[in-house]
């Protein structure tokens, strides 16, 4: 989930985190697309962001970022987005869902001329 403000109405400084994080400890979304493809699971996998704009933050920076840093790690479909407004929450009032199917990042795109991971 990407909600940018806290019920109170102010900045949310930590949520970057919940999606963009390389680390496993924080469990962002990122790191849910590297497991689901190492997870042995059968058929198509594919990862969801749902989340809230606001006037000052909507949501396309970061999930523009994501994207950037998820294409580094898996393979990423086409982007698939969903929105929805006026919701009765006095500060998350409308947003967006976002979905990409993920698949393995082919060996020859992981690896540069020397072999080693870029």
């Amino acid at each position: 989930m990407l909600r940018l403000m806290g019920d109170n109405g102010k900045p949310n400084d930590n949520m970057l985190m919940h999606i963009l994080s390389p680390y496993p400890i924080d469990r962002s979304a990122l790191t849910d697309c590297c497991k689901l493809i190492e997870s042995g699971f059968e058929g198509r996998k594919a990862i969801v962001i749902y989340g809230f704009d606001y006037p000052e933050l909507p949501m396309d920076p970061a999930i523009d970022a994501f994207e950037v840093l998820a294409l580094q790690r898996v393979g990423l479909g086409i982007r698939v987005v969903g929105s929805y407004r006026d919701l009765v929450h006095p500060v998350h009032r409308a947003g967006r869902v976002f979905g990409w199917e993920i698949s393995p990042k082919a060996a020859q795109q992981q690896l540069g001329d020397s072999g080693l991971r870029r």
